[in-house]
C-alpha cells in the first residue's frame, strides 16, 4: 500500500515534479489544488493526475497523506505549518521560511506530530555537493577550514518571466525578494559538505541602481533594495564560510546557477561555469566531466544526471523521465517518498532545512544593519528517525 501526494501549486517548477510522484512505485494517487482553476484542471489533465480540489483548505480536509508545496517562496511558512496540523507530510520547495519565527514553529510541529518533512533542496544533489562529501567523507581534503557557496542567477536570465507568471499586475512587488531569504542553493551546498552549522555572520548587500521598479523600496513588499549580496559565516567547528546571493550579474547561469569551492589542509575544489577542477598539493586534475549533467534526448526538458550521480538507487519506473537543476529532481522525489513510506528522517529534514535556511536570514537582517556580527540562533537536533 503506497502513499498519496497532494500538490499545491500548477505553475512552472510543479510540472518537473508531477511526473515524478505520479510515476513512485510507491504512490498511489497524486492530486492538485492552485488558486487559478483553468491551470490547475491543465495540469491534472497533461500529467494525468488523480485527481483535484477547489482550494488548499479542501485538501487539507482530504485523506490525501501528503502535501508538496510549490508555491511562492514566501508562502512556504505558513502553509507548511497548516499541513503538519492537519496531520500530513509535506514537502517544500525553498525555502522553508522567511523568518526565525516560522522555522522555529515548523521544527516544533514536526517534533510534535512525528511527521515527515523534507525541503526540496536540490543542492544536496548537485554533482559538486556529492562529489565533494564523497572525497570529504575518505578525509582527501584533510580539514575544510574553508568553503564558498554563490548563487548567482541574474534578474535577465529567466526571473522577469517567472515574477510576471506568478505575480501578475502587481508582480514587481514580489520580484524585489531579498536575496538573502533565498539562500539554500549556495548555502546547503555547503553545509551538506562540511557537516557544520553557522553560528554568525555578517553581510553587506549592495542597492539596485538599475530603476526599473524592481528591488525598489517604494513598490518592494518586502522594503528592500538589495539585489546582490555578500556573507561571511563563522561555523561550529572553526570553519569560514562565504556565500554570494546576486540577481544583477554578469554570468551565465543558464549553464550553471550555483558554484563551490572547498578549501583543505590536503586539498581543494574549485568549480566556474563550465570548469571544475581538484587540487592537491602536487598539481590540479581537472574533473569537469564527471560533475556535467548529460544532455537529455532533443525536446526533452533540463538536463541529464553527472557521472557522479547513483542512478541505480532509484525507480526502475524513472528511467527515461526528464530531470532538472543538475540532476536533482528525482532524488528529491524520490527521497521524499522514500522517507514517507519507511518513516525515516530525509536527507533535508527539518532541522537540516534549518540550518539551511536560517543563516540567509540572520546575513539579511546583518545586511540591513551595515555588515554587524549577529548570531545565529542554534535550532537543536532531529530526533533519531520519524515516527
Amino acid at each position: 500500500m503506497g502513499t498519496t501526494v497532494g500538490v499545491v501549486g500548477a505553475g512552472q517548477f510543479s510540472g518537473s515534479f508531477l511526473p515524478l510522484f505520479r510515476s513512485h512505485p510507491d504512490v498511489d494517487g497524486v492530486f492538485i489544488t492552485d488558486h487559478q482553476p483553468s491551470r490547475m484542471e491543465r495540469a491534472a489533465s497533461q500529467f494525468h493526475l488523480d485527481g483535484t480540489f477547489p482550494s488548499f483548505e479542501a485538501l487539507l480536509q482530504s485523506d490525501v497523506e501528503c502535501v508538496a508545496i510549490f508555491t511562492q517562496r514566501w508562502t512556504h511558512g505558513p502553509l507548511v505549518l497548516e499541513a503538519l496540523e492537519a496531520g500530513k507530510h509535506v514537502y517544500s520547495t525553498v525555502p522553508m521560511g522567511i523568518s526565525e519565527a516560522e522555522i522555529r514553529e515548523i521544527l516544533d510541529a514536526v517534533r510534535a506530530t512525528g511527521l515527515v518533512y523534507m525541503m526540496g533542496e536540490t543542492s544536496y544533489y548537485y554533482p559538486a555537493a556529492v562529489y565533494a562529501r564523497e572525497r570529504n567523507s575518505a578525509g582527501d581534503f584533510g580539514r575544510i577550514f574553508y568553503a564558498e557557496g554563490d548563487y548567482v542567477h541574474d534578474m535577465d536570465l529567466g526571473f522577469y518571466d517567472a515574477y510576471r507568471f506568478s505575480g501578475g499586475e502587481h508582480w514587481k512587488e514580489t520580484a524585489s525578494f531579498p536575496p538573502m531569504l533565498y539562500p539554500t542553493h549556495s548555502i546547503g551546498g555547503v553545509l551538506s559538505v562540511l557537516g557544520q552549522r553557522a553560528v554568525s555572520v555578517s553581510c553587506l548587500a549592495v542597492r539596485d541602481d538599475r530603476d526599473d521598479g524592481v528591488f525598489d523600496r517604494s513598490v518592494s513588499m518586502f522594503d528592500n533594495d538589495f539585489s546582490n549580496a555578500t556573507a561571511l559565516f563563522e561555523l561550529a567547528g572553526g570553519a569560514i564560510m562565504r556565500t554570494n546571493e546576486m540577481r544583477r550579474v554578469g554570468y551565465p547561469s543558464h549553464i550553471r546557477e550555483s558554484r563551490y569551492r572547498y578549501f583543505g589542509t590536503e586539498a581543494s575544489f574549485e568549480q566556474l561555469a563550465e570548469v571544475s577542477v581538484w587540487q592537491d598539493k602536487n598539481g590540479v586534475t581537472d574533473i569537469s566531466g564527471l560533475l556535467v549533467p548529460q544532455p537529455l534526448p532533443e525536446g526533452e526538458p533540463g538536463h541529464g544526471f553527472a557521472r557522479v550521480h547513483d542512478r541505480s538507487r532509484l525507480p526502475a519506473s524513472y528511467s527515461g523521465l526528464p530531470t532538472g537543476h543538475e540532476g536533482s529532481h528525482h532524488f528529491l522525489a524520490d527521497d521524499f517518498v522514500r522517507a514517507v513510506t519507511t518513516r525515516t528522517l530525509p536527507p533535508v529534514n527539518a532541522w537540516v532545512a534549518a540550518g539551511f535556511t536560517l543563516p540567509g536570514i540572520v546575513a539579511h537582517q546583518s545586511a540591513n544593519r551595515g555588515g554587524e556580527r549577529l548570531p545565529v540562533p542554534e535550532m537543536g537536533d532531529p530526533p533519531a528517525t520519524a515516527r
